[in-house]
């Protein structure tokens, strides 16, 4: 189980944090993760890969989480997701890295659960379509399908976003 924890660790937290998750809840959210991989650890019989077996259950579980954010009438952050992942050479570089992880974050709160999943999985984490299929337990053309509308919506976000700073 420490093994599992630190070799995917990372991956979930990035994941539950791409998947919508606030920033203040999302390591209570990827503890919440590894507690159900360890009560579930002996029913993993190896049909997916590890990773996306974790994936599935970080889905749920960042599904659960913004549920209960709207409950206690949270207001998600526009903050990006991780300003300390965004390093670059020059101040400037790491200014422009660090809106662009922003307007990212802001597309993304603006699609459902299925879309931003797929969206997430494939374009962000790079699985395979099949993988991704099998994390969020659908059939390969509706994961192509979400992906398809996902893509669409986050573009035309991203535009939106970029029409506005022009016009500012």
């Amino acid at each position: 189980m420490d093994r599992i924890f630190r070799e995917h660790g990372p991956f979930v937290w990035r994941a539950l944090r791409r998947l919508g998750v606030a920033p203040s809840d999302v390591d209570d959210a990827c503890q919440e993760v590894f507690v159900v991989v360890h009560r579930k650890l002996p029913e993993y019989r190896g049909d997916s890969q590890l990773r996306t077996w974790l994936y599935g259950i970080a889905v749920r579980v960042a599904a659960a989480s913004r549920r209960r954010a709207h409950v206690r009438h949270e207001i998600p952050s526009d903050e990006p997701i991780s300003p300390e992942a965004a390093s670059s050479s020059t101040p400037e570089g790491t200014a422009v890295e660090r809106e662009a992880l922003a307007l990212l974050d802001r597309a993304l709160n603006e699609l459902d659960d299925e879309k931003r999943a797929v969206f997430v999985l494939y374009e962000i984490e790079g699985l395979e379509m099949a993988e991704v299929a099998e994390a969020v337990d659908c059939p390969i053309q509706t994961a192509y399908s979400r992906l398809h509308a996902a893509r669409t919506a986050v573009e035309k976000s991203m535009r939106r976003a970029m029409l506005g700073k022009v016009m500012a």
